[in-house]
């Protein structure tokens, strides 16, 4: 059976975001010549099963939640069987990834509630009739699904949906660039940053930018040791320029 009740419309608060959007607009841009958009999609997966996959990726390498997603769907052969495991096989199989100890009981209670909610159908095929950000509000009442893991389920997965999930890599550009306040916890991001994309992009444009953002964050504004010298946004990006500005001499230091 289909979850019916949509969360009332006064649930939904839009977070606002500085007026950043000709910036956006113009890194997105960049970024795209130098790394390429569209991106391809990189899963084809039902929305359950981002849902999933999401909540593996947790602080674990891709590679790795990778192999515990597949691991799980190999032993097990639906979703149903993984909530009613014991929680020792289902650690088991996750074991590749971050805390397989704390995942694989969260997993199960993720999976319950939803059956819980959908009157026994573990799905979420429902959300695809739903507005994005009503489906959203109703994952993150899920326990421990935040609103990168929401963002991920109708972005990422065959829902196709117009979110923009923010990993550590793009949170660190978008704070380095001015996107983001100084201080700002990767949580509230998400909406600050999405309040800033262009109005008629559409969902295929806004997973381009989150992918652009990510890859850059990971080849060019690295965490340690980034190569300010090679970034071509460098010209709107205060923390490179201070980076790359010559050191003060003495004659500087006295004036």
């Amino acid at each position: 059976m289909r979850q019916q009740s949509l969360l009332p419309e006064a649930a939904i608060v839009p977070v606002p975001g500085p007026d950043n959007t000709a910036r956006v607009a113009e890194v997105h841009e960049r970024l795209c010549r130098e790394y390429g958009c569209p991106a391809r999609y990189f899963h084809d997966i039902d929305p359950l099963s981002e849902l999933v996959s999401s909540m593996l990726s947790h602080r674990t390498r891709n590679q790795d939640s990778a192999h515990a997603f597949r691991q799980l769907r190999e032993r097990f052969p639906d979703w149903e069987s993984v909530r009613d495991a014991p929680v020792s096989q289902v650690q088991d199989a996750i074991a590749a990834c971050t805390w397989p100890e704390q995942k694989a009981p969260r997993l199960q209670s993720v999976l319950r509630e939803i059956a819980a909610r959908c009157h026994g159908d573990l799905s979420l095929e429902f959300l695809r009739e739903w507005p994005v950000e009503q489906a959203r509000q109703w994952l993150e009442r899920l326990p421990g699904v935040g609103p990168k893991t929401s963002a991920a389920v109708m972005s990422f997965s065959t829902i196709r949906g117009r979110a923009l999930p923010v990993d550590s890599h793009h949170f660190r550009v978008a704070a380095r660039i001015g996107l983001i306040l100084a201080g700002m916890a990767v949580g509230p991001s998400h909406r600050v940053l999405e309040a800033q994309l262009p109005a008629e992009w559409d969902a295929q444009q806004v997973y381009d930018n989150h992918q652009v953002i990510m890859k850059h964050g990971k080849k060019v504004c690295t965490h340690q040791q980034p190569r300010c010298g090679a970034c071509v946004v460098l010209d709107l990006c205060d923390y490179g320029q201070d980076r790359m500005a010559p050191p003060a001499g003495p004659d500087s230091a006295m004036n």
